[in-house]
């Protein structure tokens, strides 16, 4: 079932508006490397280094700083184990599962199309 904007808008009038909260989500939820971040720790629960692997040419700086922001957001659990060598985990929450359950599909059409618009005579 398709949303449009004036319906939800007619719920939550300052939804999207220039300030609105939602603009933040937007932007760490659907920026370059948060969608990837992710879609990413949608397969499980990943380490820090699984993580660098899996998203290639993401730098260690823009993990860290994509990482704090979707665990500040509540969409991903950071675990520190108290170990030798240290071990963290990062993982989605309910919230971040309920996300992804939303936005997968969308990935799998970006997925799907990409390669038949970017061919496409411009």
């Amino acid at each position: 079932m398709m949303v449009s904007l004036a319906e939800i808008r007619a719920e939550r009038p300052e939804a999207f508006s220039d300030g609105c909260p939602t603009r933040t989500v937007l932007d760490h939820v659907m920026g370059k490397w948060g969608v990837l971040v992710l879609v990413a720790l949608s397969d499980g629960t990943q380490r820090w280094g699984e993580l660098r692997r899996t998203i290639t040419g993401i730098s260690e700086k823009m993990l860290a700083s994509t990482l704090k922001t979707l665990e500040a957001d509540g969409l991903v659990r950071r675990t520190a184990y108290p170990e030798v060598p240290p071990r963290v985990e990062y993982a989605l929450t309910d919230l971040g599962l309920d996300l992804m359950e939303r936005l997968l599909p969308l990935m799998a059409w970006v997925a799907d199309h990409a390669d038949a618009m970017l061919d496409r005579p411009r």
